[in-house]
């Protein structure tokens, strides 16, 4: 089946039902121009595309997948990653009909599946289709699931009661980037919120803090050279990888963002104010690193606002309030 409506610029947008082998119900967005020629992606998303559908999705572990290596998964650090997870959660309106989850991968984290526990569907929109197929085990009947550019959504006005967006809006070229946030904001209902998170191109307190990261890194190394009865063995997370590890990323600051969400009530708190390298190198259980962590995350808490533009991870809020 096959339905069809108009954006605003006059583009056709068609909605294909693609059925998998196992019967369930996969959708999938397709744009076309009004003289009928599909229009392409820019290399620059094509080969984000890529790198997702080929790496960055693909399972490395037991529900482990390539791009965790982005992340802190130690122990020490577990407790520090879920509350930050859960800040999303904070903002967002509790229950409604539909939650996008606009660049949504494979809700690689347990933490992410709370967001739409209220809502009768979550729309998982991504131009990934192993991210789709992922998300897709993951919470079946629940979902509903786009192949689609966020900087271009095939949705109504107003229609979705909650918007969550994790790191997803870097990947876009600088324009796009633009047109995504007003896109999430068209899409969402009066008296909703959308939730971003994103990264900062250069975090003022992890360049302040980069000679404690420089000295742990060094230290780190010395230790290690120094354990000559536990010799590192070459590994094949040490080897020279196949595909490339990274793809197209360009973020921005706090001062270009006010200036692209003129006209928007949005605030700019925290998600994380440290980055994965700084806790790589400085939290470590025999330095009491879950300590300092929760100290950490109750000064995030008490000043949410100076590390939300000083850290690493802005935690975007941007509310629409009622229409007259």
């Amino acid at each position: 089946m096959v339905f069809h409506s108009k954006s605003s610029d006059g583009k056709t947008i068609m909605v294909f039902h693609l059925k998998s082998s196992d019967g369930k119900t996969t959708m999938v967005f397709h744009s076309k121009s009004s003289d009928g020629k599909t229009m392409n992606n820019s290399d620059i998303k094509q080969q984000v595309r890529q790198f997702y559908d080929r790496v960055g999705w693909q399972m490395v572990g037991e529900g482990i997948y390539q791009n965790a290596r982005y992340e802190d998964l130690r122990p020490v650090s577990s407790e520090y990653i879920h509350r930050c997870h859960l800040r999303v959660w904070r903002f967002l309106r509790k229950e409604g009909v539909y939650l996008l989850d606009a660049g949504c991968g494979p809700i690689q984290y347990p933490d992410y599946l709370v967001y739409s526990q209220g809502y009768r569907y979550r729309v998982c929109l991504d131009i990934s289709l192993v991210a789709l197929e992922e998300a897709r085990k993951r919470i079946g009947a629940h979902g509903l699931f786009v192949a689609a550019d966020v900087a271009n959504l095939p949705f109504k006005p107003e229609v979705f009661g909650g918007v969550v967006s994790l790191h997803t809006l870097h990947h876009l070229p600088v324009d796009d980037q633009t047109c995504a946030y007003h896109e999430l904001y068209r899409v969402l209902a009066p008296e909703s919120t959308a939730v971003v998170v994103n990264g900062w191109t250069e975090s003022p307190l992890m360049k302040r803090l980069q000679w404690l990261v420089v000295l742990m890194e060094r230290s780190g190394k010395w230790a290690l050279l120094r354990r000559k009865d536990q010799p590192v063995e070459k590994s094949s997370t040490m080897e020279k990888p196949a595909e490339p590890t990274g793809t197209y990323i360009q973020k921005q600051d706090a001062g270009w963002l006010r200036q692209q969400l003129q006209g928007m009530q949005f605030e700019i708190r925290c998600w994380r104010s440290v980055s994965v390298r700084f806790l790589r190198a400085v939290i470590h259980r025999p330095l009491a690193g879950q300590y300092a962590l929760r100290l950490l995350y109750w000064f995030e808490e008490r000043y949410p606002h100076y590390f939300g533009e000083n850290g690493q991870y802005p935690l975007v809020i941007i509310r629409k309030g009622s229409q007259v």
